[in-house]
């Protein structure tokens, strides 16, 4: 594992190192629920989705559903990782208002995915490899409301049963930055899957924070779990508050207690929620009403065959044949609907090996642009990938210049329109005839002896007649054409 982004801490005794791994509950994208039929839709009435097996009323026997073993495969696919043809369901004992059933069904000894990888890239073009302990499919319990009442806390059980993939890290990770890059790669992996929309705001995606320190390259210290975190910004915070927290037990003499905390952003603390955590018994064995999940080879070689092309195949192609920068091509692919986006303006290019690497610097840099300074997404741009594609078509094939198709992109993006059909009407069109700016050209060049003296000594300077030359023509000359032309007359 590379040492980027890698960060010591310093203490009065010294240099710490952070140890952290992750555990990501990420929502299958499935419109029924793990073990029922009952809609997994957000932000219903509460209790409006529950069936009769979230209840956990008697004699209710679950049954899997395919779809959310065929997401979990998908994505321990995408992650590189060991499909576990054979897994099987456990209880996991527990008693808490939210869990119907006294028990949460999970998965212990064999989840249906194993070892895994991702791989996280910096800007500074490095990058490190975190490795995947397991994948395994649980059922999500439900949620207390402590605020409806004054004396009860009611209970909403609409997300009881909601199938979680559980993805846990190896302790790879050695600083918050590492942490907060894995969670941003891990989700785009999810989205491009399809099998987890990584909603943090809808508990969609949600993080439990394994932090410890140690004196670089001793011994693993004692881990403390921060639950449930649920913002990428969050998780970098509660990383650094309680590496810090640790440190300053350990240096103070005492020691670090294994137990889960919970972090508050607005005291920008972690504090204890329960400890002693090998002290929890859960009592795990295998569900009688499940039998162990099974599958061939083929179904997974199908599902293998019908994976979308993830987003490092997809940065190594736009680089390959376009000639991207790593980090424009890593802008491109960081979220689905950007790659997209870019997907469809080449479809509408008429030469894709000519102007792809233009079409992506206008992708990035205009509309991109574009769309921060106003506060928009991409879903909701003003100017379509069909729009952008004919603009670069435009300059590609030397109709109009740089310049003129920034004009051009002002006016599709206020006014609408075809960018081809814009050009024809309003005379946008960039002058290529020689003749006919070759008289402005002598003009200045009259008009200026002392300019010619100076660009004739050194010639970097004949630049000041190009602009002259561009601003005459409105923008609308060849830059080409009036460098050819220049040299000529001046001599150079």
């Amino acid at each position: 594992m590379s040492a980027t982004n890698a960060k010591l801490i310093e203490g009065s005794t010294g240099d710490w190192e952070m140890v952290i791994g992750l555990e990501i509950h990420a929502q299958v994208t499935s419109h029924a629920k793990l073990f029922s039929g009952a809609s997994t839709e957000f932000g219903g009435a509460p209790n409006s989705h529950v069936s009769l097996v979230d209840a956990a009323m008697p004699g209710m026997l679950p049954v899997i559903n395919a779809h959310c073993v065929s997401q979990a495969v998908r994505t321990g696919l995408g992650l590189k990782a060991q499909i576990n043809r054979r897994s099987t369901f456990d209880r996991k004992n527990y008693f808490y208002p939210d869990l119907p059933q006294g028990y949460q069904i999970s998965q212990y000894k064999s989840p249906i995915v194993g070892e895994g990888e991702v791989v996280v890239e910096f800007g500074d073009g490095d990058s490190i490899t975190i490795g995947i302990e397991r994948l395994h499919l649980e059922q999500d319990a439900g949620k207390l409301l402590h605020d409806q009442n004054p004396t009860m806390s009611y209970v909403d059980l609409n997300r009881s049963g909601v199938a979680l993939m559980e993805i846990v890290s190896k302790p790879d990770m050695r600083s918050s930055e590492q942490a907060q890059a894995y969670v941003t790669k891990l989700r785009t992996i999810l989205r491009y899957l399809g099998t987890c929309d990584g909603d943090m705001e809808k508990g969609s995606l949600r993080a439990d924070v394994n932090v410890s320190v140690r004196k670089p390259g001793a011994e693993l210290g004692t881990r403390c779990e921060i639950k449930n975190v649920n913002s990428i910004r969050f998780i970098g915070q509660a990383i650094e508050v309680e590496a810090r927290r640790q440190i300053g037990i350990l240096e103070d003499g005492g020691k670090i207690d294994q137990e889960s905390r919970l972090y508050d952003p607005n005291k920008s603390e972690t504090r204890s929620m329960r400890s002693k955590e090998e002290a929890h018994d859960y009592r795990y064995f295998p569900d009688p009403d499940l039998l162990p999940l099974e599958f061939s080879e083929e179904y997974v070689a199908r599902l293998k065959a019908d994976l979308p092309e993830l987003p490092d195949e997809k940065k190594a192609r736009f680089i390959g044949s376009f000639g991207l920068s790593p980090y424009d091509a890593a802008v491109l692919v960081g979220e689905r609907e950007s790659a997209d986006f870019f997907e469809a303006v080449l479809e509408g290019l008429a030469d894709k090996a000519r102007d792809g690497k233009l079409a992506a610097n206008w992708v990035i840099n205009e509309l991109f642009g574009r769309l921060n300074k106003e506060g928009q997404a991409i879903e909701s741009s003003p100017v379509s990938a069909a729009q952008i594609a004919a603009i670069v078509d435009l300059i590609g094939e030397g109709t109009i210049s740089g310049k003129i198709a920034k004009d051009l992109f002002e006016i599709v993006w206020t006014e609408g329109g075809d960018p081809r059909a814009l050009v024809e009407a309003r005379g946008m069109k960039q002058v290529t005839d020689i003749s006919a700016i070759e008289q402005v050209v002598d003009d200045i060049i009259k008009a200026n002896p002392d300019k010619v003296a100076q660009a004739q000594a050194k010639p970097a300077l004949m630049g000041w007649f190009v602009g002259q030359v561009m601003k005459s023509s409105g923008g609308k000359a060849n830059p080409q054409s009036v460098n050819d032309l220049l040299k000529r007359k001046l001599g150079l």
